[in-house]
């Protein structure tokens, strides 16, 4: 994964990753590998959300003052 991966970038990673599982692709050491690798993909992804969502907010409320 990049240093600094974009969101949508992230999400497709995310989802050839359970692509594959889903397919029975990857063998059970691989498999290990690939799930903290999802997981740090999970994660990059919701704080991302999150950092959005609160930028919005502040982003609105100025707006509003």
């Amino acid at each position: 994964m990049n240093e600094n991966p974009k969101y949508e970038e992230a999400l497709a990673q995310l989802d050839t990753i359970v692509r594959k599982m889903e397919s029975n692709e990857y063998d059970i050491d691989e498999l290990a590998a690939q799930l903290k690798t999802a997981q740090r993909l999970i994660k990059f992804c919701m704080d991302k959300l999150t950092k959005t969502e609160e930028e919005l907010q502040k982003t609105q409320a100025e707006a509003n003052s």
